[in-house]
């Protein structure tokens, strides 16, 4: 794995196939299903928590008003649903200690 850069399902499923033993394709199918299951959960409206990483929180916003930096004119913000991620504890102290 990268000690820098970004992590890829690629990464993962790499990851899975050193640690666990599973077969290059079966583990970036693990990859490929936990990340479908956690996107059809949070298309279906829920919030998906993992245990010692973090949560993805959905918010509804409501619509308002906005005003365009370089003209001034303003304009409404439609009401629109956006995804919030809010990282544990857990991970915040390791990100801290640059582990």
């Amino acid at each position: 794995m990268r000690s820098v850069g970004t992590l890829t399902r690629a990464d993962l499923a790499e990851t899975i196939n050193r640690r666990m033993g599973f077969s290059r394709a079966e583990s970036l199918d693990m990859v490929e299903a936990i990340l479908d299951q956690m996107c059809g959960a949070l298309a279906d409206g829920q919030n998906v928590k993992i245990s010692g990483f973090g949560s993805f929180v959905l918010r509804d916003k409501n619509e308002r008003i906005g005003r365009n930096p370089k003209t001034g004119v303003e304009v409404p913000i439609t009401p629109r649903r956006v995804m919030t991620f809010r990282a544990s504890q857990l991970l915040k102290e390791q990100i801290a200690k640059g582990s």
